[in-house]
Order: C-alpha cells, then sequence, then structure tokens
C-alpha cells in the first residue's frame, strides 16, 4: 500500500506558483539561446563592420608603435602614452561590445520577459555547502548539461572541421602568399566556419530551449494536497466561509424579520410560501418586497405578521410570482393590477390610504 505521505507531483503549476517562481527567479530559459545570439550578432558586426575595424585597429597599433621612441627618450609622458592605449583600446571595442550587450539583454527579454530578482542574487547557505554542491555535481541536471556539451562540442567541431577540410585547396597555396593576401583567405574561413557553427548552435540552441520549457514545467507541478493547501491559503478555510456565510444569512434574515413589522400585507401561498410588500410613494413608485421565505421561513414571517397586525392575504399565483423577486426589489408591472387590488382591500380594513400606510 503506497505511503499517504508521499504523493506525486502530478497537476500543473497554479498562477500563484508560477508568480512565486518567477520572484524567485526561476523562469524557463535557454543559455545557449543566449550564448548563440551573442555569438550571432558578433559575427555579422564583423562581417559588416570588420574591415573597417582591422583598418582601425592597424592605424592604433602604428600610431603606438610610433611614440615608442618618444617615450623611451622622455620627451612623451609614460602616463600620457598609457592613457592614449586604453583611450584607443575603448574606443575601438566600445561598438562591438555595445553589440554583444544590446543583443544579450534583448534575448534574454524575448525569453523570459522583463525581470529582476534581488532573491536569485541573495547569498545562501546551502551554495557554499559541499556536500549540497557534491549533490549538485552529480545531479540529473549537471549530468544533462554535460551531456549537451559534450553534444555541441563535437557538433561544432565537426563543423569547423567539415569546413576546413572542404578549403584545404585553399590554405595550401598561402605558404607562398603575401601576409595581406594570407589575411584575407584566413578571414574568409574562418568567417565560413563562424557561419557554419551559428546555425548548428542555432538549431542546438531551439532545442535546448524548449527542452528547458519542459524541465521547468515539469519542476513546477505540484501536488494535490498542495493545490488544496494554496487553495485555503489564497481563498480560505472552506469551514471558515461556510460559517461567515452562515452568520451573514443570519443577519440578512434578522433584518428580513425587522421589515415585517412595517410592511402592508403578506401575500401567501397559503402555507408553503409569503412575501411581506410594502408600499411608500413617497420612497418607491411601486411597491417593493421586504420580506420572503418558504416551508419554515413563511411560517416564521407569517407569525411575525400577526405579532403586528399585518393583514395576511391568501394568493396562489401572485405568491409564486412575487417570490422569485429579490428583497428590496419593485414588483413588476404585469402583477400591478392584482397587488392594487390587495392593497386596496387592505387599505379599507385600516381605513388608511397608501400614504398614512406607509407611515403607519
Amino acid at each position: 500500500m503506497p505511503d499517504k505521505g508521499f504523493q506525486e507531483r502530478t497537476e500543473p503549476a497554479t498562477p500563484k506558483k508560477r508568480e512565486e517562481a518567477r520572484k524567485k527567479g526561476q523562469v524557463a530559459k535557454s543559455r545557449e539561446l543566449s550564448s548563440i545570439s551573442v555569438l550571432a550578432a558578433g559575427v555579422a558586426y564583423l562581417f559588416f563592420c570588420g574591415a573597417e575595424d582591422f583598418r582601425r585597429l592597424g592605424h592604433v597599433l602604428k600610431t603606438t608603435f610610433a611614440e615608442i621612441p618618444a617615450v623611451a627618450s622622455n620627451n612623451v609622458g609614460l602616463m600620457d602614452f598609457l592613457n592614449n592605449i586604453i583611450i584607443d583600446f575603448i574606443v575601438f571595442t566600445m561598438p562591438i561590445m555595445l553589440v554583444l550587450m544590446i543583443s544579450a539583454i534583448l534575448f534574454n527579454a524575448l525569453q523570459t520577459g522583463f525581470l529582476f530578482s534581488v532573491e536569485a542574487l541573495t547569498p545562501k547557505a546551502s551554495k557554499i555547502d559541499p556536500i549540497a554542491g557534491f549533490q549538485r555535481i552529480f545531479s540529473k541536471r549537471s549530468l544533462v548539461e554535460l551531456a549537451k556539451s559534450i553534444l555541441k562540442l563535437l557538433i561544432v567541431g565537426w563543423a569547423a572541421a567539415s569546413t576546413l577540410q572542404a578549403a584545404f585547396h585553399r590554405l595550401l597555396p598561402l605558404v607562398d602568399q603575401e601576409a595581406s593576401q594570407i589575411a584575407t583567405v584566413l578571414g574568409e574561413e574562418g568567417m565560413n566556419i563562424l557561419v557554419k557553427c551559428c546555425w548548428i548552435v542555432l538549431i542546438l540552441a531551439v532545442l535546448d530551449f524548449f527542452y528547458q520549457k519542459w524541465e521547468h514545467e515539469e519542476n513546477l507541478k505540484m501536488t494535490k494536497q498542495e493545490i488544496r493547501d494554496e487553495h485555503k491559503q489564497t481563498e480560505g478555510d472552506p469551514l471558515v466561509k461556510s460559517r461567515i456565510r452562515s452568520i451573514q444569512r443570519e443577519m440578512a434574515r434578522r433584518r428580513m424579520m425587522e421589515e415585517i413589522p412595517k410592511a402592508d400585507v403578506v401575500i401567501t401561498n397559503p402555507t408553503h410560501l409569503a412575501v411581506a410588500l410594502r408600499y411608500d410613494p413617497a420612497r418607491k413608485p411601486a411597491p417593493v418586497v421586504v420580506a420572503k421565505g418558504a416551508e419554515k421561513l413563511a411560517a416564521r414571517i407569517k407569525e411575525v405578521a400577526r405579532e403586528h397586525s399585518v393583514p395576511l392575504v391568501e394568493n396562489r399565483p401572485l405568491a409564486q410570482n412575487l417570490y422569485n423577486l429579490e428583497i428590496g426589489q419593485e414588483i413588476p408591472s404585469e402583477t400591478y393590477q392584482a397587488v392594487a387590488e390587495i392593497l386596496a382591500y387592505v387599505y379599507g380594513l385600516k381605513g388608511k390610504g397608501p400614504r398614512e400606510a406607509g407611515k403607519g
């Protein structure tokens, strides 16, 4: 017999569970997709701007080496020389760094939306626990990540090797070529390798993204007991809610009973239903239902009506029709004639008009 204390996580995560996980930074995200976005952005930048950047780099290097004799002879200060090198390096690398940064931010946002989680950055003792770390190293997730890394390395290595093999006929003659020609051929073949690797890694990244989504959903799954507990926390204990509704009904019933002495008439079924009406032309253009009930509650309404000398009139069809109305609701137009006849009869018994009856 299975242990009652153990339940399998078979239920999809609730919106509350998903929101809590998101606040903790637990979202479905593929690092491979972020990596390929950065790599692809870098390749695209080199394709369109690489030649100009290399010319600028050559000019910076030429200028730098030309200033070395001046530094050696103290004609140029060493700190000024180093500052110039740092500034030139920043200016040279800033465009590609911006492209890579924007690409990384954009693709992460496309995967997870805008997310900033402080809890994910909070230091935890479990992260430096050697036993917990050992368990993470040999966990199922770590083994899967290792297998993915090995597979990616093999596939990318094969792509690079096959590209070089296909270009071997261009590489052999380079031993007799000038430096500019060698750089051109190596640049072209290097770009071919990068593009081919990008396509392969992109396919792997898309597959990894769907795997991460599936794994994330599996980790978020809940047991039936967890869903019941969450429902109690968000909606309240059913027993408590039932008690509150019972109290609310009792309070409404008391207010309704307090209105019966002010009613003009109680229309009965005669035994099963009772509906109390009040007509106050100064407040409402038509009579209003101030109390209604069936069975025992109907008997109680009639009892209170007798105690306060409120007339009881038997009219089965009218009682059934009025019983469907809500407390405080005016009677429908199709019942005006029948109710008017009853009120006229009641006012005749009391010797009052509608205004006087309403005040009485």
